[in-house]
């Protein structure tokens, strides 16, 4: 039976949470369904389809990760911002998983698309921390491109559980951030 009054953004926070459960791949329009209590086909009335319900969710989660890494870097400058970005992105990315992992690989059908306008508030938060170390203009993308690979890929890493070794997982992620604190302070000195 259909419950009433249910709202696409509902529905989208529901998928989102439901990933976070069962894994982005695994998510479908059914399981939805089953989650807020409603039969498959009347999801369509909030939800155009799968491709609609994967590119809200990485709206949702890009501007989920945006707050929470703009918010931890404010007022910081240098490795302080570094480390306040990196902990905040990686503490949003191992506690909502499934939504993250719609982030990855979606592309933005123009400038207005909430998936584009999310991504660059988080993208401008991390061009923020790297105001701090006085990067060249045209070294920024890549400067940017490096941040995110190696957060990314700790984070992700880190939420898949594939990190088994014996080191402390919080020692390694500080180590990383110093080693990028680093090769960010060196690249400005050249």
């Amino acid at each position: 039976m259909p419950r009433a009054g249910l709202d696409p953004n509902a529905v989208v926070a529901a998928g989102a949470a439901l990933a976070d459960e069962v894994g982005f791949s695994c998510l479908t329009m059914g399981l939805l369904a089953e989650r807020v209590g409603v039969r498959t086909p009347s999801l369509y009335k909030h939800i155009a389809n799968q491709d609609d319900l994967n590119r809200r969710i990485a709206a949702l989660a890009l501007t989920e990760a945006a707050d929470a890494v703009g918010t931890a870097v404010q007022g910081r400058a240098g490795r302080d911002a570094l480390a306040a970005a990196a902990r905040a992105f990686r503490d949003f990315v191992v506690a909502h998983p499934g939504r993250y992992a719609a982030t990855v690989g979606v592309e933005p059908t123009g400038p207005d698309d909430p998936v584009a306008v999310a991504g660059s508030r988080l993208l401008d938060s991390f061009t923020a921390v790297l105001r701090g170390y006085a990067v060249d203009p045209d070294q920024l993308d890549h400067a940017l491109r490096a941040v995110r690979s190696a957060f990314h890929g700790f984070a992700t890493l880190q939420a898949g559980r594939a990190f088994q070794w014996s080191a402390d997982v919080d020692e390694s992620f500080e180590w990383l951030v110093d080693l990028l604190d680093r090769g960010l302070r060196q690249s400005t000195s050249d």
